[in-house]
């Protein structure tokens, strides 16, 4: 009886899918135990071998867990909106949907082909209006609330409105807008509905701003900062320019204490706890106000000093961590995006400002942080007064400072800040030194040990600390400064000016917005003609000609029927694609309720992820969004759980094995690797090369840099080449028709040789290995085991596909314990001791290794046992039964086969877990080696409770021993049980 890995495959997903058997229960008896995937975006090129990675380690735990006897919530689903569908609808004219439904199917096919033990009937897309209705309610929760300080959590905003209706805003203590104005009671009570309704929206979670944003024209919205890559989106690789747009934002920033607290009781690794309190950036320190003097024309410092004018209300706020250092301010820096920028330039900078800020535009925040080395500024003309000394200070705007960041300015400091000391030096600014005994002629004094400081009237002699408390009492007295906690967390930008994204529950009245009564959700996404913004400018639902709100039908109309009495306009934005992904853990714990996001019986069954596992990419982006929202959930008593996710594991990257071909630029010709390399080697030593070399050199040659052969790397598809990297040089040919008639220069035996190298394995790189193949050649077990058995599931490793046969062969040989060609083998003997060991030695490893997630190593224990169980020519029950449940997790098509082969009805998944006896590891016996004058010559098993006198009769008794004495007697006999035997003389 042979084993068809592809006939017992489909078998076992078909026994799967009818009888439901990975459904979990929300009102069971068992422990519950919830495991979760991160949620995959189901692009149109499928999986490739390295997607499966954390699914097969998720489900191996899943099925582990089962076998432990718990109630296991293992769910999958899609996170459907997003920019690529959106792109290929814009060029194909084919709607969104209807490509997400295509990418959909073929994941679920190379899913289910691959053997998980997902729950699919708890299936969420985020697309789907059944599932986006609830991320609009909870939008709509966001609104309704503000965060109160003094109780460190959100409320509903209605509990601001009495509030204010008895003593104003003074004693309001919020995460609000810094521009609102104090009112009393009386002037709250006069204000009409709509100044009312604007000043709630300044306090509520979720606001209407406008904010400085990553804006992609060739995309048509704005984009996060992990978005952008080197300045361009990374869908696409368009340009991108910073710009102020009005957006709905959230109040993250809120949460960031919480946030950061929140680490200390979650078991993630280190690196990625470290990059969430790098990304929320605490710095405690003292806000300071910088008065601004008047700049509508030009003032030097003589003039402002001999006229002291001051007529302008204009200041600048700085956040600092160094107060202490404020009597070496020498210049001021604002971001060029600073609202001030245009209010203090002068006429005559006015032109130079205007350039720097439209060059500054496309530059992302993130390469303006990294970008350490270019030094850049424009001098405004402004001048701000130092708090202390009145002293002018020169206003500059740099792009190292960020609007977003703090206050989107910086008192420079040179003589204490690496950067500010280049700036000054770059610039010819004056720098000075407030450090006692420190050298500041090469670089800043930057440390804060030993710092005494020095020229800085009332602070001299005093060190950091105190000079600090100081200077922050002393700006108390002045009204131009406090203590402050920063953080380097901006709120949220929540819009998208795209089609393809849940729709906000939100029309507008004069103006203001106003939230849909959650009894008409869903709002469901109209359909447009054109995917593309609207020639005016507006985002694509602007091309949507029903797009409008009526508040006497509650229901979506036309928009010729928007009046501004009952019909109104819709909001154009569309939410960004981190809005479904941010709660819907939450939503698998009860998939199908119409009633409520999630009910309070299953939140509080399942309460939060067990475990989550998922790439590292999401350090900062998914992981705090996600953080933020369940945290607010739990504010509104809608979440029981402070955290979502306890434990985390982030899988390594599975990379490519890429494939290169060498063209010579000046030519229609292809080389090949040896050849190619040979010749490049010939040239570096200045050998003397044949009539065709050279023709080959002369025609590829550069003179720059000392000369070199002109040639690019070209990918080849992995699939043109063979394992002995020959490639298939008609099938190259036929690929794309640039390379129709290209020329290749193969190695003397007529073959084409690729070069090699590992990268991240893509579609863009043409190193792609899909799974389907390796299912259909070795069948999905064999994919399972040998992904785990590359490496340690946290590394990258690269993807060889020459040692899958191993894998392969070693499933081959476990079929062959259980069958020979004729059948079933399988004998009710007593298992030998060898045999026990061997298994329970096994059992122990491999439950040590899943709950260590070292599922490699577990794939080499199975190797072992196999090889071992094969060589005692062992086909016991007791052996081979507890064996199938050991490997089930890993290899579960083969382990279900086996497991009926061997007589039993139900599906192996929910046998309990072989239990570790260790007394099958205790030895009772020892090979001893038996030495004559300490040299061994030969060994000898006894058993271990022999006495030391027992030992000696056998042994002198031993025929072997006889034949070395050769009559002799040994002048002592050494022996210590257990370990060695020593005959001496």
């Amino acid at each position: 009886m042979k084993y068809n890995p592809n006939e017992i495959e489909a078998k076992w997903r078909n026994y799967w899918a009818e009888n439901q058997t990975f459904q979990a229960d929300n009102n069971s008896d068992k422990p519950k135990y919830y495991i979760l995937d991160m949620f995959p975006y189901p692009s149109g090129a499928g999986l490739h071998v390295g997607h499966p990675l954390g699914y097969i380690a998720s489900d191996i735990y899943a099925r582990f867990k089962r076998h432990q006897g718990f109630n296991v919530l293992h769910p999958q689903g899609y996170d459907s909106f997003g920019l690529p569908a959106e792109q290929y609808a814009i060029q194909t004219g084919q709607h969104p949907a209807l490509t997400t439904e295509a990418n959909i199917n073929r994941y679920r096919e190379q899913l289910d082909k691959i053997g998980f033990s997902f729950d699919w009937g708890r299936e969420v897309r985020t697309s789907s209006p059944e599932y986006y209705k609830w991320t609009q309610w909870i939008f709509i929760q966001l609104f309704n609330s503000w965060y109160n300080i003094d109780s460190d959590k959100a409320e509903d905003v209605a509990t601001l409105i009495p509030e204010f209706e008895t003593n104003g805003n003074s004693k309001v203590n919020a995460v609000c807008d810094e521009n609102i104005a104090a009112f009393t009671a009386e002037e709250w009570k006069a204000y009409s509905a709509d100044e009312q309704e604007k000043i709630l929206l300044k306090y509520r979670m979720t606001y209407l701003a406008e904010t400085e944003v990553n804006w992609c024209p060739a995309l048509g919205t704005v984009l996060a900062n992990d978005e952008i890559i080197n300045g361009v989106s990374e869908r696409g690789g368009h340009p991108v320019v910073r710009k102020k747009m009005t957006q709905w934002s959230m109040r993250i920033n809120a949460y960031a204490e919480r946030l950061l607290q929140g680490l200390t009781t979650i078991d993630w690794s280190e690196s990625i706890k470290e990059s969430q309190r790098n990304w929320i950036g605490k710095s405690v320190g003292a806000l300071v106000t910088f008065k601004v003097k008047d700049s509508e024309f030009e003032r030097n410092a003589f003039d402002y000093l001999i006229t002291g004018d001051d007529t302008n209300d204009h200041t600048i706020e700085v956040f600092t961590t160094r107060p202490d250092t404020i009597f070496g301010v020498t210049f001021m820096t604002l971001a060029p995006e600073h609202d001030l920028v245009a209010k203090i330039t002068t006429p005559d900078q006015k032109e130079a400002v205007a350039a720097y800020i439209e060059a500054t535009s496309k530059r992302s925040e993130r390469e303006r942080m990294a970008d350490v080395k270019t030094i850049s500024g424009v001098f405004t003309g402004g001048y701000a007064e130092h708090p202390f000394t009145r002293e002018p200070i020169p206003v500059w705007i740099g792009d190292y400072v960020l609007a977003g960041y703090g206050t989107g300015a910086v008192m420079a400091v040179p003589c204490g800040d690496d950067r500010d000391y280049a700036f000054a030096k770059h610039f010819g600014l004056p720098i000075k030194n407030i450090f006692e005994n420190a050298d500041i002629s090469e670089a800043a004094y930057s440390s804060k040990e030993n710092v005494v400081i020095d020229n800085s009237d009332f602070l001299n002699g005093l060190p950091y600390k105190k000079a600090a408390a100081a200077v922050i009492e002393a700006l108390e007295e002045l009204g131009q400064g406090k203590g402050k906690t920063n953080y380097r967390l901006r709120d949220a930008v929540f819009s998208r000016q795209r089609y393809w994204g849940e729709p906000f529950p939100v029309y507008y009245v004069d103006g203001l917005p106003k939230m849909i009564d959650v009894k008409h959700l869903p709002i469901v996404l109209p359909e447009v003609e054109k995917y593309l913004p609207t020639e005016d400018g507006q985002p694509p639902l602007g091309n949507s000609k029903e797009w409008a709100w009526s508040v006497a039908e509650n229901k979506v109309v036309a928009n010729d029927q928007i009046d501004q009495v009952s019909v109104f306009p819709l909001e154009l934005n569309t939410m960004p694609g981190w809005a479904g992904s941010s709660w819907y853990w939450l939503r698998y714990m009860d998939a199908h309720n119409e009633d409520e996001f999630v009910s309070p019986e299953a939140q509080n069954y399942w309460q939060n992820v067990d475990l989550y596992i998922g790439g590292n990419e999401h350090a900062t982006g998914h992981l705090l969004y996600s953080r933020f929202w369940n945290k607010f959930l739990k504010d509104r008593g809608v979440v029981s759980q402070d955290e979502p996710f306890k434990k985390l594991i982030n899988q390594g990257m599975i990379l490519g094995t890429s494939a290169f071909v060498y063209r010579l630029v000046n030519t229609n010709q292809l080389i090949s690797k040896n050849r190619f390399f040979a010749l490049l080697d010939k040239v570096k030593n200045k050998v003397a090369l044949n009539d065709e070399e050279k023709e080959l050199v002369e025609a590829n040659w550069s003179t720059a840099d000392n000369g070199s052969i002109l040639y690019q790397a070209l990918h080849a598809d992995v699939a043109f080449v063979n394992a002995s990297d020959e490639l298939d040089m008609e099938a190259f040919r036929n690929w794309r028709a640039e390379y129709n008639t290209v020329e290749f220069l193969t190695e003397e035996n007529e073959k084409y040789i690729v070069g090699r190298e590992v990268e991240k394995m893509s579609k863009s790189k043409y190193n792609v290995v899909t799974p389907d193949d390796i299912c259909e050649v070795h069948g999905a077990d064999t994919l399972r085991l040998y992904e785990m058995f590359l490496g340690p599931l946290e590394q990258a490793k690269p993807w060889n596909t020459a040692g899958i046969t191993g894998v392969s062969g070693f499933l081959k040989k476990l079929w062959r314990l259980y069958f020979d060609d004729n059948g079933l083998i399988v004998t009710t003997n007593p298992a030998t001791p060898e045999a026990l060991k061997t298994l329970h030695r096994t059992i122990k490893k491999v439950q040590e290794d899943i709950e260590n997630f070292s599922f490699n190593t577990s794939v080499s224990s199975f190797m072992i046992a196999v090889n071992e169980l094969t060589a005692m020519n062992c086909h016991e029950r007791t052996i081979l039964e507890p064996l199938a449940i050991l490997i089930s997790p890993y290899a579960p098509h083969i382990a279900e086969e086996l497991w009926e082969k061997l007589g039993h009805q139900q599906s192996i998944s929910t046998v309990a877990f072989p239990i570790f006896k260790p007394e099958y590891l205790v030895e009772s016996s020892k090979e001893y080696p038996v030495s004559f004058n300490g040299k061994t010559r030969f060994t000898i098993e006894l058993a271990l409770d022999l006495t030391k006198d027992e030992i000696e009769k056998i042994v002198m008794a031993d025929e072997r021993t006889i034949r070395q004495l050769e009559g002799r007697t040994p002048n002592k006999v050494i022996i210590v049980p257990g370990k060695i035997i020593n005959l001496v003389g």
